[in-house]
């Protein structure tokens, strides 16, 4: 009779149980019914798809991937990959939301090897009040006329000293010349560093330090991770010399001459010198990597299309003749007031997607367009795929800048600098380098490219380094 009793007992239980569990799960269905997980598989476990993805990147076509699971799944679909569920939007307003939402809803996503290296005071992770000051203080600063004016002598000086050296004996390595002159200027913005010996001690160490951005995120002596945060420390060691000296001799200028004096004009007690040096090797970042991978696509694209680079020559060289018949050196609105100039660049940037995207981590349940991100799932706003689809524009593998000159630069559909609070602060100066490269690059040289291929991941850079074989204007 017991034995009856704990059977009917247990009977009711786990029947209650199942009617619980029934109930939640209808819940749970219920209340996701308008919003689905995008289409999509999660691939193996543990790995994943991020075998396929990486292959595909390395290849001449990396969005492959993306265009594969577009045209079984939609425009946003889910995946894993790099060890994290992803939603994967290709669609430019689902990118546009994720990239203007706050930190309540998505946060940076980056690979932990990345993570590491940055600290967690990087401007790359930071969120809330903290990142939208400083990124509020460099962006105005970077936006300044007086640090344009000074930008534009710095890189006239260097790209000149650069081009002096030039031989038409051997070829010429575009995108090594170009590295070594971004460099310089964006470091002498930051922290008024000059070319020389520690100059060359920056940038060796810079380089052992970005090698490890995209490494296995092993930290043991002899690593690549392990090098590159040693490297790191004795960058950061140097800055933070820097910035001690200014405090002591000059103090804090009230006209800023470069990046760290504007972060010590903040009376905030959260700059502190350890967050200012890390986001000073954060910063210098687009000077080894974006603005020289600009400079060198942007010569790459001209060597293979004659007409844009006569077209290119015609302007820039009206615009030599004009400056010198008035006896006027050329300043920042000169070289961006050349409007086929900028053409080919903007173009440059939509076919080259030197970023080609941004991953976010949800911080909660989001909805967009039907669609759920669940929290604690990543999101990938791929921008390749967007820039190079035919529905937004027509034969988007051609390399036509002519296609600029009607269309507006500020759609969703053209987001080469990112969007959002975390637009990327220095777009201006990226196009002001650009152009300032361009205008004495084919004003002084006739050149001959030799054959070298686009490598994309896992940053975007020529194979070759992009030799060229130059003749200077004027010679016979």
């Amino acid at each position: 009779m017991d034995k009856l009793w704990i059977l009917q007992v247990t009977a009711v239980f786990l029947s209650a149980i199942i009617l619980l569990l029934y109930k939640n799960s209808y819940r749970f269905r219920s209340k996701h019914r308008r919003k689905p997980l995008p289409l999509g598989t999660l691939g193996w476990p543990f790995l994943g798809e991020t075998i396929e993805f990486v292959s595909c990147a390395y290849s001449d076509r990396p969005e492959s991937f993306m265009d594969k699971r577009r045209s079984m799944y939609g425009k946003v679909f889910k995946s894993h990959i790099f060890g994290n569920p992803t939603i994967v939007s290709t669609d430019a307003e689902v990118s546009k939301f994720v990239l203007q939402s706050d930190a309540k809803a998505f946060v940076p996503s980056y690979p932990k090897s990345l993570t590491e290296l940055m600290g967690k005071s990087s401007i790359l992770l930071i969120n809330g009040s903290l990142q939208r000051r400083i990124h509020g203080l460099v962006g105005a600063f970077f936006k300044s006329p007086h640090l344009k004016a000074q930008i534009t002598r710095d890189m006239q000086k260097y790209v000149q000293e650069s081009m002096a050296n030039w031989s038409e004996d051997h070829p010429t390595y575009i995108q090594d010349e170009t590295k070594t002159i971004a460099f310089q200027v964006l470091v002498k913005a930051l922290i008024s560093l000059n070319p020389g010996d520690e100059m060359e001690f920056l940038k060796k160490q810079f380089q052992e330090f970005i090698a490890g951005l995209m490494s296995l995120p092993i930290n043991i002596p002899g690593s690549t991770l392990y090098r590159s945060l040693q490297a790191k420390k004795k960058m950061v060691k140097l800055v933070k010399k820097t910035i001690q000296a200014r405090k002591n001799t000059s103090g804090i200028s009230n006209f800023p001459k470069d990046v760290v004096d504007v972060l010590l004009s903040d009376t905030s007690e959260q700059l502190t010198d350890d967050l200012i040096a890390d986001n000073m090797i954060d910063m210098m970042i687009p000077g080894e990597d974006s603005v020289p991978v600009l400079m060198t696509l942007a010569i790459k694209y001209l060597s293979d299309c004659p007409a844009a680079l006569q077209q290119l020559m015609e302007e820039n060289m009206k615009l030599k003749r004009h400056k010198d018949q008035l006896g006027e050196p050329l300043c920042w609105s000169d070289y961006l007031s050349l409007p086929f100039t900028q053409n080919v660049i903007t173009e440059t940037l939509r076919m080259g997607n030197i970023i080609i995207g941004v991953m976010r981590k949800a911080m909660k349940d989001v909805e967009i367009k039907g669609y759920l991100i669940p929290k604690g799932w990543c999101v990938f706003a791929y921008f390749r795929s967007v820039h190079l689809d035919e529905n937004h524009y027509d034969w988007p593998y051609e390399f036509n800048p002519w296609r600029w000159q009607d269309k507006d630069m500020s759609t969703c559909n053209f987001t080469p600098f990112g969007g959002g609070q975390r637009l990327c602060p220095g777009l201006d100066l990226a196009r002001l380098e650009a152009s300032i490269f361009l205008h004495h690059f084919v004003t002084q040289f006739r050149w001959v490219a030799e054959d070298d291929t686009i490598v994309n991941f896992p940053t975007v850079r020529m194979k070759r380094r992009m030799p060229i074989w130059v003749k200077r204007r004027g010679d016979p």
